[in-house]
Formats: structure tokens, C-alpha cells, sequence
């Protein structure tokens, strides 16, 4: 049996079988991850350019549309190489280092998330307060935590899961570093401490999202009191984007990780691992453009500015 010191690299879940199918996939995922650079590009950049979202609210997607470029960047180039190029191995540095950026910024994104169910609680249920509470060093002090959470977290999990001994061989069962594909293949009876950490990391995740869900009960209690049907549909504009992402995040998330294993198989995990990290990332800038004015109105002039200058 092979153990982690004599293991150099990993092979990854190929996606399909035939070649046609291959490069089928290779230009379906290419066409998701264009998307995907586009719609959180156009948002980085209209937030960025436009005076008039240099808000609490705004700041937050921008860090939101950054961690989604990052995110689908760190899967999807290596499984479009595979599948195009007809391989299937990735380097043992190169899975850690992956391992490492995925579960930094997936942690980050969901700790982003959670700042911002404060910042809508805070603009709804506290608006006398909320140029106090959600001042720019408060905002900065926040999106800071929410990223070194993820770095914290991503460390813990990259150097525990890579000391493992690993007895099982190098195939790892997803088209990405997954750790709980890397501790399956980890000799037996040795993954208690990694396991001991997952259960830590699930404990804070249910926490933060019961700090999500009473922020909504008290956002809804409020909007409910509002005398004004013009106050209220200006309010849950705002919380029903951050509420629908959200929503997506967790519900993909749990159900990958908390799924009977009597469901479990290689090509059902393979649809659920693409769920939660790819399907998010491309479907957030249009879920957030959708019914927010003010960042259409920036996307057109954005735009307008872009065919100004050619012409």
C-alpha cells in the first residue's frame, strides 16, 4: 500500500468516459466559468467605478463577487485542463494548494454572507444608527474578519488533512481536492483529528446561520410594522438577493455534506460537488442584478462609458 510520503501526486474523477463526452463537458464548463468571470467582473467593476455604491451594502458584494471569482477559479481551470487535455492527475502540492484556496475562500464567502445579514438588520431594524455601526472602518474591520476567518480556517484544515498517512492509494473520488475524499483515502483509525475539526467547523456554521435566521425574524418583523407599502417593497429588495444567495449556498452546502450515505454514489457526489461550487458563483451577479436598480443603472453606464470611448 502506498502511504503520503511516497505519494506525488493525486488522480482526479474524470468526468466522463468517451472523448466526445470529455470535451462536451470541457466546453460546458468553459461556457459557466465565462459567465461566471463576467457577471461578478461587471459587479466588481461597477461597484468599484461608481461613486454611488461606495455603500456598506455594495462593499460587501464586492468582496462577495471577489471570493465567487476565486472560488470558481479554483476548481474549474484544473477540471477543464483534465478534460481537455484527456488527464486526470494533479500534483501533490498542487492538491494542497488547491485544498488550501477552496476551503479559504468558501469559508470567507459564507462568513461574507453572514456580514451581511448584520449590515440589512442593522440598515432595517437600526436606520438612526446605521451610518454609526456601519462606518467604513467598521465595514473594513468586518470584511477583515470575514477573510482571515476563511485563511484561519483553511490553514487548519489544509495541514491536518495533508499529515494523514494515506493507505487507500491517490484516486480521489471529485474533479477537485476534496478533503473528505483526501480522509477517505487515509489510513484507518487516523483521521480523528481532522474529523474532531469538522465537527468544530459545522458547529460554527450552524451558529452563524441561527445568527442569520433570527437577523431575518427581526428584518421581517420590522418591514411588517412599516406604515409604508413603498418603505417595504425598498426593503425587501435589498434582503431578498442576499436571502436567495444565501439560501443557495447553505442548501447546496448541506446537502453535499449531510446527505444519507445510502444515496451516496461517485456520480451523485460528482452532481452535488458542481452544485455547491460552481452553480453559485455563476447564478449570484444575476440573482443580485436582477431586481436592484441602482446596480443596473451602474452596469449601463458602465457600458455607456466603455462605447463612448471606442467611438
Amino acid at each position: 500500500m502506498p502511504n503520503s510520503s511516497s505519494i506525488s501526486e493525486f488522480l482526479l474523477l474524470a468526468l466522463a468516459d468517451t472523448r466526445q463526452l470529455q470535451l462536451l463537458h470541457f466546453w460546458l464548463l468553459l461556457g459557466i466559468y465565462l459567465a461566471a468571470l463576467l457577471g461578478n467582473g461587471l459587479i466588481s467593476t461597477a461597484v468599484a467605478c461608481h461613486h454611488r455604491l461606495h455603500t456598506p451594502m455594495y462593499f460587501f458584494l464586492l468582496n462577495l463577487a471577489l471570493l465567487d471569482l476565486g472560488c470558481i477559479s479554483t476548481t474549474l481551470p484544473k477540471a477543464m485542463a483534465n478534460a481537455l487535455w484527456d488527464t486526470r492527475t494533479i500534483s501533490y502540492a498542487g492538491c494542497a494548494a488547491q485544498t488550501f484556496l477552496f476551503v479559504f475562500l468558501f469559508s470567507a464567502e459564507y462568513s461574507v454572507l453572514v456580514v451581511m445579514s448584520y449590515d440589512r438588520y442593522v440598515a432595517i431594524c437600526k436606520p438612526l444608527h446605521y451610518g454609526t455601526l456601519m462606518d467604513s472602518k467598521a465595514c473594513a474591520s468586518m470584511a477583515a474578519a470575514a477573510w482571515g476567518t476563511g485563511v484561519l480556517h483553511a490553514l487548519l484544515h489544509t495541514a491536518s488533512t495533508f499529515s494523514l498517512p494515506l493507505c487507500q492509494g491517490n484516486a480521489v473520488d471529485q474533479f477537485f481536492c476534496e478533503i473528505a475524499q483526501i480522509v477517505r483515502l487515509s489510513c484507518s483509525g487516523s483521521y480523528i483529528r481532522e474529523f474532531g475539526l469538522i465537527i468544530c467547523s459545522a458547529l460554527i456554521f450552524f451558529a452563524c446561520f441561527v445568527f442569520v435566521v433570527l437577523s431575518y425574524v427581526q428584518i421581517f418583523r420590522a418591514v411588517q410594522r412599516m406604515a409604508s407599502e413603498q418603505g417595504r417593497h425598498k426593503a425587501f429588495s435589498t434582503c431578498l438577493p442576499h436571502l436567495a444567495v444565501l439560501s443557495l449556498f447553505v442548501s447546496t452546502a448541506i446537502f453535499a455534506y449531510l446527505k444519507p450515505p445510502s444515496i451516496s454514489s461517485t456520480s451523485l457526489d460528482l452532481v452535488v460537488a458542481v452544485l455547491y461550487t460552481v452553480i453559485p458563483p455563476a447564478l449570484n451577479p444575476v440573482i443580485y442584478s436582477m431586481r436592484n436598480q441602482e446596480l443596473k443603472d451602474a452596469l449601463r453606464k458602465l457600458f455607456g462609458d466603455i462605447l463612448l470611448q471606442h467611438q
